[in-house]
């Protein structure tokens, strides 16, 4: 991805003249270039341990060049990219590393640990969370582990239904070989174009069909890993008694336990049909009490999501679109199967939501969404050169605690990042006990945009573990997270993370400073 702004260079967004006038209007037009030419920092490896790096992986895949390193700093938060486009590149790695295989990943730790070397596993580089920004005080030196040449389809069970995937496969190229045999994955998070097979798993990553294939982490069935004191290999069956579940360890680790080098997980035939339609709601209580009816009578459709009415106004061009008077909340609703499962499927879930006051919109909203449904980061890169602060946190709670945490959070955003600013809030996960909250902020970039963001954050997440919400849905802990994962799993908690964290990595050298409060 480009190194200053979200994906790829060439899809960048430009806001049209119309658009301008609007951020005008509202939040005052800034010129905020980005700037050009800053330089990493000189690699502090030495040549030896260079040369050490060369004899695992090849002389090919040990990159030490200015544009690899600075390709390989941070992820993409709007922090990470404020401080990009700054010129600030203090957190790139010494050198960028890329093994072929699970041997040469084993092999990489204990010349790491052995040397005092920090590693930070790099997958997509989409993490929005500081996960990619290790600690390196007190290390030889830190490397980037990219994972671009463990790509491929290891296997596939089409008795199980089952594959196993390589790590660095990227979402899109999962699909790709998936598709081949008439397979699909079916997970679609919002930095599926970018994100990779590994990020994933080390994040607990959600899709946008969640409702309709799970979470990430509920497709894994089995996985190895590489850890400084050794290989993992778990997951030989279906469901087991054996005492705790251990892939749990590294799901949702950040590479901070270990380094996932396969995951094999659950897959389903590829839809020979897909719907996606549109409805209407009075208001946001409304539909996520329509939402809570579908999940637990047990007719959730593949996709499902809730705009409020904040989000809803901003995102249509034509607010008269959703009911006339240009109120009210937008749900989008999406069906995948056979010809005969969506249309059984698609009529039960109509029956019960309009029922319930739902107003039907066609398939034409929904179809508006599916096209645009990855393109809102680029959105915000155009955003920020033009002086506008846009960032995005998530969390989730029980059905019951839904419109406290909503109000509590909103009003955190909003009385710190003060008049004008915007805060808008949909339902993006669903689950028969609860769902997630997803808020965008947008607001006036004042003269130090990231400390402007973290004392909103800081608020946010005070409402967030104030409320007994979670810290995060699916955005996972990186370092930004630290100080209310504490807070969210108690005094034992930390214990337990920090038991584990010195057993598989006693050196400390993975992600340092990440996950582990």
């Amino acid at each position: 991805m480009h190194p200053q702004r979200w994906g790829a260079p060439d899809a960048a967004t430009v806001l049209p003249d119309s658009a301008l006038g609007l951020v005008d209007l509202a939040f005052g037009l800034q010129d905020r270039p980005a700037v050009t030419g800053a330089t990493p920092p000189p690699v502090a490896l030495d040549a030896s341990l260079l040369d050490g790096l060369r004899a695992i992986v090849g002389a090919d895949h040990v990159l030490v060049d200015d544009t690899t390193r600075a390709l390989r700093t941070r992820g993409k938060s709007t922090p990470d990219l404020l401080r990009a486009r700054a010129g600030d590149l203090t957190d790139a790695p010494d050198a960028v590393v890329r093994p072929d295989g699970h041997d040469e990943v084993v092999a990489l730790l204990a010349w790491a640990t052995e040397h005092r070397v920090a590693v930070v596993p790099f997958g997509g580089g989409t993490c929005v969370t500081g996960g990619l920004a290790a600690r390196r005080d007190g290390f030889a030196g830190l490397v980037s582990l990219d994972l671009v040449r463990m790509k491929r389809l290891l296997a596939v069970d089409e008795v199980s239904m089952t594959a196993t995937l390589e790590p660095g496969l990227r979402g899109p190229e999962a699909e790709a070989l998936l598709a081949e045999h008439g397979l699909t994955l079916g997970h679609y998070p919002q930095s599926f174009e970018h994100a990779s097979i590994g990020g994933f798993a080390a994040t607990r990553s959600s899709g946008q069909s969640s409702a309709g294939y799970g979470r990430f982490d509920a497709m894994v069935v089995a996985l190895t890993a590489a850890t400084p004191t050794g290989s993992l290999e778990l997951g030989s069956s279906p469901a087991n008694a054996a005492g705790p579940d251990l892939r749990q360890l590294l799901l949702g680790s950040e590479g901070a336990f270990g380094v996932i080098t396969s995951v094999t997980v659950r897959v389903r035939r590829a839809p020979a049909e897909t719907t996606y339609e549109g409805w209407r709601w009075p208001s946001f209580d409304a539909g996520s009490d329509a939402m809570r009816a579908l999940a637990q009578d047990g007719l959730l459709p593949t996709v499902i999501r809730l705009s409020d009415e904040s989000e809803t106004a901003i995102n249509l061009a034509d607010p008269s679109s959703i009911g006339g008077s240009g109120d009210g909340c937008l749900m989008i609703t999406g069906f995948e199967g056979t010809a005969a499962q969506v249309a059984s499927r698609r009529a039960a879930v109509t029956e019960v939501l309009t029922g319930l006051g739902g107003t039907p919109l066609g398939t034409e909203p929904g179809e508006k969404w599916s096209h645009g449904r990855f393109g809102a980061p680029y959105l915000r890169d155009a955003l920020l050169d033009h002086g506008v602060l846009v960032e995005t946190l998530e969390t989730a709670t029980f059905w019951s605690n839904r419109q406290r945490l909503y109000a509590d959070v909103k009003a955190a955003l909003t009385s710190t990042l003060g008049e004008g600013s915007l805060v808008l809030c949909h339902v993006s996960h669903v689950y028969e006990t609860g769902c997630s909250l997803y808020f965008t902020v947008a607001a006036r970039q004042g003269d130090d945009p990231i400390a402007q963001w973290q004392v909103a954050k800081a608020a946010a997440s005070d409402a967030m573990v104030a409320a007994g919400a979670t810290i995060t849905h699916h955005h996972a802990v990186g370092t930004d997270h630290l100080p209310w994962l504490a807070q969210e799993i108690g005094e034992v908690g930390v214990r337990v993370l920090r038991a584990v964290k010195a057993e598989l990595d006693p050196a400390g050298i993975l992600n340092p400073g990440v996950l582990i409060p």
